[in-house]
């Protein structure tokens, strides 16, 4: 018995990630964390008030590095009785909830960074944000049923993601940019980013939950590099474009107590009256 992860926490199902699978996931981890600890010092630079968009990224990154390491240490998956098979006997494979449980957390985070820089309206970005949960769930109840029935929970994901794009796309763009547009460039650039990416999760699904065709550890490496591009990559990205926006044109409101209490309140006339 060795050290390794998968030495201390073996696989339970036929089709399984590798040693090598094990180690990529530390890698991103490893990466995750690097840039998580970036950004929160880049947060605490910034004036308060500022530091909106900086700490759902921090929230974001949080979250992908404890999902990774889980992974990583090959924790937080089940095994599931495969609808395809490379032979006739029954076969597992592993099927990972952390990871719908990570992405259920950071999905909706992201959009919700991307959709708080338009003009929509709080029901148009709840409405996004639930679709996006919606394509979490499906996936993962399709993931986790072994019969052809996981193609309907896979096509029910599709139909919401399209609604996500057009959140992004059509919906978004065409509202008033806060600040008299002084994000649209950086918007467009990072709304067609995400949207493009969003198209290449549902095929590595279909590839290695729903049809089995690639290994767990193919699996890894795909969604890996994707997470990669869509996380830490995407968030800097975001976050560079937004250094020299003035975050007043948001029109963004703490609503504390506090702050209404330190606004001086003018008294009416009924009082001005009295006191004369």
């Amino acid at each position: 018995m060795g050290n390794h992860a998968l030495d201390l926490n073996p696989p339970d199902a036929v089709f399984h990630i590798t040693t090598h699978a094990s180690d990529w996931l530390f890698s991103m981890f490893s990466f995750n964390t690097l840039v998580l600890l970036l950004v929160i010092g880049l947060t605490l630079t910034r004036p308060r008030g500022t530091r909106l968009f900086h700490n759902l990224a921090v929230i974001i990154l949080t979250t992908t590095s404890i999902a990774y390491f889980s992974m990583a240490s090959d924790l937080g998956a089940a095994g599931i009785d495969t609808e395809f098979r490379e032979t006739g006997a029954p076969a597992t494979r592993q099927i990972w909830y952390v990871r719908y449980i990570q992405w259920f957390i950071t999905f909706p985070l992201l959009l919700l960074s991307l959709l708080l820089t338009t003009g929509l309206s709080v029901s148009d970005i709840l409405t996004t944000l639930f679709m996006s949960e919606v394509v979490v769930i499906c996936g993962l109840v399709g993931s986790l049923v072994h019969s052809t029935y996981k193609w309907a929970y896979f096509t029910f994901g599709t139909v919401a993601l399209f609604y996500v794009w057009y959140s992004l796309l059509v919906n978004g763009p065409r509202t008033s940019s806060p600040g008299g547009g002084a994000f649209r460039t950086g918007y467009w650039l990072s709304a067609g980013y995400v949207s493009f990416m969003l198209l290449t999760y549902p095929i590595c699904w279909a590839c290695s939950e729903g049809s089995n065709l690639i290994t767990p550890t193919d699996e890894m490496i795909w969604y890996g590099i994707l997470d990669l591009i869509t996380g830490p990559v995407f968030l800097s990205f975001f976050l560079f474009q937004l250094r020299a926006v003035d975050y007043e044109s948001f029109g963004f409101a703490s609503g504390k107590y506090s702050d209404a209490v330190a606004a001086p309140v003018r008294p009416t006339k009924a009082q001005e009256a009295g006191a004369v």
